[in-house]
Formats: structure tokens, sequence, C-alpha cells
């Protein structure tokens, strides 16, 4: 988590203006990503995710077509933060506010989410001076590991899911090493890519995908710097790196993705096929 070199922090932090502008950079998804030294730094890419895909949905348990759900942590119980383990099903309880249809694994000890201010634990995991939330105040950590693995369900239920596009907020990123990587129902590597990195403190780094080209998300892994919180106060040697904000596509049941219209027109053109074979078939016969 050391900071050093001002000038390699500026040239990155230059890079967000460029960013903010959605790009088709990898075949079949739309990237939206942007660094800044604050939440305002990266606030209109994030609005412009947003707004590519949908409005924000209820949470409320069952998927709806179209929109989106998003995760910030704040509402997390005292209980249920730092030091307290965070239990990676919480967002997918079958109760109104929580029913968001994503479910978090580590190869780890479990999850942390940051106390709040007010309370006998140090807020930010005990580093205030090198991790600013974008939505303040909780931020979100896998334990003794640096791998977070995001798998998508019906809200409120256990029926898997698939989405069609996911997004995050990297807190302090400082060297290569924090990338998002996407799966299909397979477990076939859709899509990776390493998240923009400053040697300034306190930066924000985002990266949005959405899929262009009907391809469906069933599984996301974040891995989160080349350091693993341990505790409280406690890095392993590296980067230390923490998330904030979760903004994804609603989760849609395999059964209910609609079928993108090209395959639609793909699909139509060989039955067209087949019924021209049998009629010709048919001629040859008579």
């Amino acid at each position: 988590m050391s900071k050093s070199s001002a000038l390699i922090g500026a040239l990155a932090l230059g890079t967000a203006v460029l960013a903010a502008t959605p790009q088709i950079g990898h075949a079949g998804f739309t990237l939206f990503e942007g660094i800044g030294p604050n939440a305002a730094g990266i606030q209109g890419v994030v609005d412009a995710y947003r707004g590519a895909l949908g409005a924000l949905n209820a949470n409320t348990p069952g998927s709806v077509v179209g929109g989106r759900r998003e995760i910030n942590w704040d509402g997390v119980p005292a209980a249920l933060s730092d030091p307290g383990l965070f239990p990676g099903n919480f967002f997918n309880a079958n109760l109104a506010g929580r029913a968001r249809g994503a479910e978090f694994t580590t190869p780890g000890t479990g999850f942390l989410v940051s106390a709040s201010a007010g309370g006998a634990t140090p807020i930010a995991f005990g580093f205030s001076g090198d991790f600013t939330p974008f939505s303040p105040q909780k931020l979100f950590a896998p334990i003794g590991s640096t791998i977070t693995d995001v798998n998508f369900f019906v809200p409120g239920s256990a029926i898997a899911a698939t989405v069609s596009g996911f997004g995050a907020v990297f807190n302090d990123v400082e060297a290569a090493g924090t990338t998002l990587e996407a799966f299909d129902v397979s477990g076939v590597s859709l899509f990776t890519r390493s998240i923009l990195f400053s040697a300034n403190n306190n930066t924000l780094s985002f990266l949005g995908i959405q899929a262009n080209a009907g391809e469906r998300i069933a599984r996301v892994r974040l891995t989160t710097g080349t350091g693993a919180l341990l505790s409280n106060g406690l890095f392993e040697a590296g980067d230390g790196v923490v998330m904030d904000d979760f903004i994804y596509a609603e989760p849609l049941a395999t059964a209910v993705i609609p079928v993108p219209a090209s395959v639609l027109l793909f699909g139509s053109g060989l039955l067209a096929m087949v019924g021209l074979g049998r009629k010709r078939q048919s001629a040859a016969r008579a």
C-alpha cells in the first residue's frame, strides 16, 4: 500500500476523461471505465453505466425484465460488519430490501464489510487514509484471499441466473494485479480486464461491462490487489485493494432470457432452408 510518484498518478488519472466514453474494446462487450481522486472523479462513468443497464429495480424477490440492481454495503447491519463476518448470501435473502440476486464466495476465510463511524471498530478496515468510499461509508473485501466470486440467482431464490452486465468500484488500486473476469454458465471465460490504477493515494477505479452480442454472465471473479486483507488494520504485503458499489443487470433465469433478434433471424433462415429442402424432395419423388 505504498504511495509514490505523483507524476505516474497524474498520468493515470488523466485517462478518466477518455475512459468515461463507452468503448467496445473486447468482442461482445462494451466497456465503461474510469479512475479519479474521489467519488466525483468517477461519477460520470458510473452514471453512464447505470443508464446503459436501465432503471434501478426495487430490491424485492423475483426477476423483472430489464433494468439493474445495486449493492452499496451501507445497509449491512452493525452485527454483520467488521469485526463480524459478512455472510455471502446476505443479498439473496427472500426478503424485500435484500433480494438482489447476488451471492459471494471466496477461497479465503470469509468477507468483511467495514464498520460505521462512531463505533469501537475503526472505519475503512483501519485504513481511513487509504480507502475513500464511493458511496459513504461502508466498504467490502474478502478475508485471507484477494478473490471474490459473484454468482447470480433469481433474486430471493436458489434458481441460478445470468446477467448481461456487471460493474464495480475499486478502492486504492496502486499497481497491476486487480482484475475483473466474467464466465458463462459452462465456466468458460467470456471477458477479462485489468482495473485502471494510480500510484496516488485514495483513488477510485470503476469498470463496468455490458454484453452487446447476447452473451450471458453466470459468474464474475474479482481479484483485488496482490495482498489480502487479514483483519482490521492488517494486510498481507502487496497492493491492498477493497471494493465499494456493485452494479449489475437484472439477474434472469435461463428459461426467460430474451433471445437476441439476430439469433431469431438465423433460426428462421434455417427453418426456411429445411422447408425448401423438403419441398424439393417431394417434387423429386413425384
